[in-house]
């Protein structure tokens, strides 16, 4: 039988795979921490769901990839708005 947190690290992946969403918004939507989301998707999803951790595993290779990109362009955004 599964307990809620391995039911919350099913939940989270699937939130995941499905939105393409990055840790931090995961943890938005949940009200809960980044630590806990990486957590759960990390080391608890690997030993409940493999296969779910796999697809989630891939999305949050690419959301750490592209992270430096999504910086710049918030930096960008607060320097244009501070100017105005």
């Amino acid at each position: 039988m599964k307990g809620a947190v391995e039911e919350r690290a099913i939940e989270l992946g699937e939130y995941i795979l499905e939105n393409k969403t990055t840790v931090r918004a995961a943890a938005k939507k949940f009200h809960i921490s980044k630590s806990t989301v990486h957590k759960d998707v990390s080391d608890r999803l690997q030993t409940v769901n493999p296969q779910l951790y796999g697809e989630v595993r891939r999305i949050l290779e690419i959301n750490k990839a592209q992270r430096h990109i999504r910086g710049g362009i918030a930096t960008r955004e607060k320097y244009r708005h501070d100017e105005e």
